[in-house]
């Protein structure tokens, strides 16, 4: 299985305050973000975090925390993720995932590749505080996800109850006059 996740925020005091997270400490809030995602992801799954993973410069202090989650882990760059160094692109793009076009990034973009053939984009930063989104986007963080992982068949149940993207030349015919909405 496929999951999806952003924002945990690993050892980032202030992330509770800011986000009005449901914990005491930091280390429940850990604590919690592992037994939650091991509650659901497998050994053989793979997980894609969409940045500020962990709130370290130490490699070490992150590789500690992917010991612990279950699953093969695949990351992209956030905000905080001085421990990647200059490691990994800003963004993800997978086509013809599971049928589906996936475009995933750290942060919300209006347009992204393919967006114009539909294809879906899973982001995380806004901590689910955006308040307009239209088309196939969604927010994978923790904070939009009661503080679990995302799996690609709970995506699929979300991307098909949005409507299309805005720039989806599929909404358009070609007509006498040129390109009409259908």
């Amino acid at each position: 299985m496929i999951f999806f996740t952003s924002d945990e925020h690993y050892w980032h005091k202030n992330i509770i305050k800011f986000c009005e997270r449901p914990f005491e400490s930091v280390r429940e809030m850990n604590e919690t973000l592992v037994q939650n995602h091991n509650s659901i992801v497998n050994e053989g799954d793979t997980v894609f975090h969409l940045g500020d993973f962990v709130m370290s410069n130490d490699r070490k202090v992150a590789e500690t925390i992917i010991a612990s989650l279950k699953g093969n882990h695949v990351f992209t760059r956030g905000d905080h993720d001085r421990w990647m160094g200059n490691q990994r692109a800003p963004y993800i793009m997978i086509d013809k995932f599971d049928g589906h076009t996936i475009v995933m990034c750290h942060w919300c973009m209006h347009i992204w590749p393919k967006s114009h053939y539909n294809s879906w984009h899973i982001f995380g930063h806004s901590h689910g505080r955006l308040i307009r989104i239209d088309g196939k986007r969604y927010d994978v963080g923790v904070d939009n996800n009661g503080f679990f992982p995302v799996s690609l068949i709970k995506l699929k149940e979300i991307m098909n109850s949005l409507p299309d993207n805005r720039n989806f030349v599929g909404r358009f015919k070609k007509g006498k006059t040129g390109l009409s909405p259908q």
